[in-house]
């Protein structure tokens, strides 16, 4: 089977079976994909494809073409580890984490930033958050001007919600160069928000 099939085109199983799929706990539906339903795998990325690709699309400096690249890959990747899932931790942890780490190799594969034409008309409109959506555009696009081991402890930090101790072990650099680097960006986001404290 292609496993780029699976999230690159809708599956449409007979209404009574994707009512009673779409119904599972993500636990029944990974051993459901495992056993090659496809159906179970579409609704798994279905349920987590938003969280997913919110993460990436940050970590990619707002790159859209990029991070659907990148979060196809991931979702390839959990298609062909799904055997080696252990349910120790809920399946959308495990695929966030995934994808999380596809993004930040591919960062690391490349020793330049990958932003190299950003497309501001393609910004999308901010979910909910506290700002406007003038407001929420601007510190997108400030967000992708970092370079991108500074984006990548940003979004991971101060987005993401992670710790410096897990973020210096996946970036592979020390606590305090994540912190550095934390600090630098956030430097150059006051900056390109034209800030002066």
């Amino acid at each position: 089977m292609n496993a780029r099939c699976l999230v690159s085109r809708p599956m449409m199983p007979p209404a009574s079976v994707a009512a009673a799929v779409v119904e599972m706990p993500d636990a029944e539906l990974v051993r459901a994909a495992v056993a090659g339903d496809t159906a179970a795998f579409e609704t798994l990325y279905r349920r987590h494809v938003a969280r997913v690709h919110g993460a990436v699309l940050r970590l990619a400096g707002y790159d859209h073409g990029r991070a659907e690249e990148l979060v196809q890959e991931a979702f390839v990747t959990a298609w062909r580890k799904l055997a080696s899932f252990r349910h120790h931790s809920a399946f959308g942890t495990w695929m966030y984490r995934l994808a999380v780490n596809t993004a930040l190799m591919a960062l690391r594969a490349h020793a330049s930033d990958p932003v190299t034409d950003l497309d501001t008309d393609a910004l999308q409109e901010p979910a909910q958050t506290p700002f406007c959506p003038a407001e929420s555009r601007e510190l997108e696009q400030a967000i992708a001007t970092l370079p991108p081991r500074a984006r990548a402890v940003l979004v991971l930090h101060d987005v993401e919600g992670w710790r410096h101790d897990d973020i210096a072990a996946e970036l592979d650099i020390a606590t305090g160069t994540s912190k550095a680097q934390l600090h630098r960006a956030r430097a150059l986001m006051r900056r390109a928000l034209g800030e002066t404290t």
